[in-house]
């Protein structure tokens, strides 16, 4: 739950800014402050009337880099969405931020729980996928009728991952 609370987080924090939101700022926002009324017999004494109860959820690195891993998965979505809108540049901004994470991921290795390597494959995916797209808009961009290029992009999609092995 956590992880797929990271990616939605920081899917809407990468729409907003552009950027990967980090790991403290999540957990800046996994801090909930409520106030209880203590009913007292003795109504007069108000001091001591409201009880401040603080609670808080922490997301762990493991967690916080698998959601991460996930979010690759939406904007890759989001590429191949932005080509079918006639949107051409939000592809290739996709493009480098997707290495940056994939780069990122690679430092670390395979290092960790079994879940990493298998978020990693489907990160390598994902970037390939976004890269296959903006290779196809720079090359044949001019070629494609912009209506069509979101069928075009399906159909590569779909070899990919047939490639892959995947269903």
């Amino acid at each position: 739950g956590l992880q797929e609370y990271v990616e939605a987080v920081s899917f809407q924090y990468f729409i907003k800014t552009r950027s990967l939101i980090s790991v403290e700022e999540i957990n800046k926002q996994l801090i909930f402050t409520a106030e209880d009324r203590e009913e007292t017999t003795n109504m007069t004494s108000n001091s001591h009337d409201k009880q401040p109860h603080t609670w808080s959820l922490k997301v762990t690195p493991v967690d916080y880099l698998l959601g991460v891993a996930d979010l690759t998965g939406e904007l890759m979505r989001l590429c191949i969405s932005s080509v079918g809108n006639g949107d051409i540049d939000t592809p290739f901004e996709l493009s480098q931020f997707l290495r940056q994470i994939y780069d990122g991921f690679t430092f670390i290795g395979n290092t960790g729980p079994y879940e990493v390597s298998k978020k990693l494959y489907t990160l390598k995916q994902s970037l390939a996928k976004v890269e296959n797209a903006c290779y196809t808009l720079k090359v044949r961009g001019s070629e494609i009728p912009k209506h069509m290029l979101a069928d075009v992009f399906s159909t590569k999609t779909e070899l990919i991952d047939q490639d892959e092995g995947l269903p």
